[in-house]
């Protein structure tokens, strides 16, 4: 087969980001109408690294004098922000069986397509204080994001991961369940603290650059 013929099949069957899909005068990929911020639910749990998703749904609502209001699964409220109607939300059950609520509120909005969700949530394998926006992907061994996968019945929804970094067990990155259960529900150190909400504060700019310009063009400005 010649090379030009296999760089064509190349270009026929690469897969194209949304913003190519656009450029190339396709329909335009759907907003964000659903940002869900996860975290454990209780005043126990308030200010431990595992809530870093609440904190920044909080934060972004204040921001934009958006109320959440309790009531059933979740914790709701909806505004608009960049110009574009949107939906804050946080669910009270816990991290890991997250998937029931986010589904019920996909549900419940009527979304037709995962891509109008963006999920913002806590990562181990992020250093402390990093902020990674990604268009989709798998659960990567975290159980509440493979219970929203299930729930929601696809895994083509954005997420805004907020690195805390792992626990070190005698000096080294721990894998260990219970030493990582004990870090990720125990509250920061002021320093450490201090680096959250500056991601947290960064991880609002680019939720609010996805709802202005698009989740593609947020993770090529800020990623």
């Amino acid at each position: 087969m010649s090379e030009g013929l296999l760089g064509q099949l190349r270009r026929i069957f690469a897969p194209r980001s949304d913003a190519q899909a656009e450029q190339e005068g396709e329909r335009e990929p759907p907003r964000t109408r659903l940002v869900v911020g996860l975290g454990n639910p209780g005043k126990e749990y308030a200010s431990n690294r595992h809530n870093v998703g609440f904190w920044t749904v909080n934060r972004l609502a204040r921001r934009h004098g958006i109320d959440l209001e309790t009531g059933g699964q979740a914790a709701l409220g909806e505004g608009e922000i960049a110009g574009h109607k949107v939906t804050l939300a946080k669910p009270r059950t816990f991290v890991n069986k997250s998937g029931g609520a986010v589904g019920n509120l996909v549900r419940r909005l009527g979304l037709g397509d995962a891509r109008e969700l963006l999920l913002v949530y806590d990562e181990l394998d992020l250093p402390v204080g990093k902020v990674r926006l990604r268009a989709r992907g798998g659960a990567a061994g975290q159980k509440g994001i493979q219970s929203i996968i299930d729930a929601v019945g696809s895994d083509q929804f954005a997420r805004l991961r907020i690195g805390i970094g792992r626990p070190l067990v005698q000096g080294k990155p721990s894998w260990d369940p219970e030493a990582v259960a004990g870090y990720v529900l125990s509250d920061p150190p002021p320093a450490e603290r201090d680096l959250l909400d500056q991601a947290v504060e960064r991880a609002i700019e680019i939720i609010e650059c996805a709802l202005a310009e698009g989740i593609d063009r947020a993770m090529a400005k800020y990623n």
